[in-house]
């Protein structure tokens, strides 16, 4: 399974990654404006996710809404 971000590119664990579009998270009163840098990714099970950590927060992302850095 690869994982692969909105430009096709393969993602790798610990990438950093673009927001390519603001985002509202589940569970956070704050959201991920475009263009914040997201570091050391993991890689999840399913090919469409990436987990990374956001200030304490564990949090999955698709992959549609990230740009590798």
């Amino acid at each position: 399974m690869e994982a692969k971000d909105s430009n096709g590119n393969l993602l790798n664990d610990g990438d950093s990654v673009h927001v390519v579009k603001d985002l509202k998270v589940k569970g956070m009163s704050t959201t991920l404006k475009r263009g914040n840098v997201i570091k050391n990714i993991r890689l999840t099970g399913n090919p469409d996710e990436v987990e990374c950590r956001i200030g304490k927060s564990q949090v999955v992302l698709k992959t549609m809404y990230l740009k590798k850095a």
